[in-house]
């Protein structure tokens, strides 16, 4: 595999739980709903269509919901990284990337970035276990890479400052 190939990464266990927890709530809710019928508890009211549909609904909206976790990606190539987590998106340039880390203990990896802040990578989570690790590995191959092309390039040209490229701002953009 090439240095510089582009790496696409998603969590796989927490995709697994969600798809089957969500179907599970999906016909949870739709048997619920079929069972409504007739007078309600005290006899002051009935069920009707309207209640059942609404059922279906919820478990609907609640499937939906459990299924934003299955959401994660991270993606890389030789020019940056771009983070999905649940809510909200990062694309970063290689340049305000000071590092991958995997702590032991977190429950997912991060992007040391050289203003001292850290994005989160739920895409690379400690349940998935070897796979999260050789997606630490991939991600860390790129950003060595990366290094190694600006030293080769300010080997030319005289040292270069250190900080992020033109234009590009200090810290992540949000997409």
């Amino acid at each position: 595999m090439s240095e510089t190939a582009p790496v696409t990464l998603r969590p796989r266990r927490i995709r697994l739980v969600c798809w089957a927890s969500a179907a599970t709530l999906l016909v949870v809710f739709s048997l619920v709903a079929t069972s409504l019928a007739g007078p309600t508890g005290n006899g002051y009211g009935t069920f009707q269509r309207g209640d059942q549909l609404a059922m279906v609904g919820l478990g609907v909206l609640g499937a939906l919901g459990l299924l934003l976790f299955t959401r994660p990606r991270v993606e890389a190539d030789a020019l940056g990284v771009r983070v999905r987590n649940v809510l909200g998106s990062y694309e970063l340039p290689w340049e305000v990337v000071r590092g991958v880390r995997f702590d032991r203990g977190a429950p997912w990896a991060s992007l040391e970035l050289h203003d001292d802040d850290l994005v989160p990578m739920v895409a690379l989570q400690a349940a998935d276990k070897e796979l999260a690790v050789e997606g630490v590995r991939a991600l860390r191959r790129l950003h060595q890479a990366h290094l190694a092309a600006l030293a080769e390039g300010a080997a030319g040209r005289g040292p270069a400052a250190p900080g992020p490229a033109p234009g590009l701002g200090a810290g992540p953009v949000t997409v």
